[in-house]
């Protein structure tokens, strides 16, 4: 029989008792058609990445399958006729992964704490740098780098935007629109 991983989204308002509640009503389904869940993983309440239905959050469950495309469809139709399931999905797979899903992992990585080795932003190869080094002797770069400043002036004013007066000459191409009205519904 063909082999299927499913997992459905129950409403964040329904219990975790009422989300087991579906998840057997759903696996007695499948054994009625010849089918049979072979694992059930409930990975519990997540944030959606967008509202569905008015909901932000639900509760994720995922059931691996090896049943014919019969009982899928009949389970598909009846979680569609559901409340309380937001949304499923239904792929077929060539082989069913015994060890426990990348969810149930994800949780494990959690408990273990700060991750050791591995690399991020130059924690583990050498300081700030990276893996460059340390600058060292090295002479400032040529051509005015990115902080150097070069051998441009500096800027009249000491400010970062030039004066901008009230008379200054209106732009080439445009058109003046004049002084603007104190008051915004007084436009003439």
């Amino acid at each position: 029989m063909p082999l299927y991983e499913h997992v459905f989204l129950a409403r964040q308002d329904v219990s975790q008792t009422q989300v087991e509640a579906l998840t057997k009503e759903f696996t007695d389904v499948i054994e009625e058609l010849q089918g049979k869940v072979t694992k059930t993983e409930y990975w519990g309440v997540k944030s959606l990445a967008f509202k569905i239905k008015k909901n932000r959050k639900a509760h994720y469950t995922l059931l691996n399958i090896d049943a014919p495309a019969a009982a899928i469809n009949e389970m598909e139709r009846r979680m569609g006729i559901s409340t309380d399931v937001l949304r499923f999905i239904t792929v077929r797979v060539e082989e069913h992964e015994t060890e426990p899903s990348i969810q149930m992992r994800k949780s494990d990585r959690d408990e273990r704490g700060e991750r050791g080795g591995g690399g991020g932003f130059g924690r583990d190869r050498g300081g700030p740098r990276g893996d460059r080094g340390p600058r060292g002797d090295r002479p400032p770069r040529e051509g005015g780098g990115f902080r150097s400043g070069g051998d441009r002036p500096p800027r009249e004013g000491g400010g970062f935007r030039p004066d901008r007066g009230g008379d200054r000459p209106p732009r080439e191409g445009g058109f003046d629109r004049g002084p603007r009205p104190s008051n915004p519904t007084e436009r003439t």
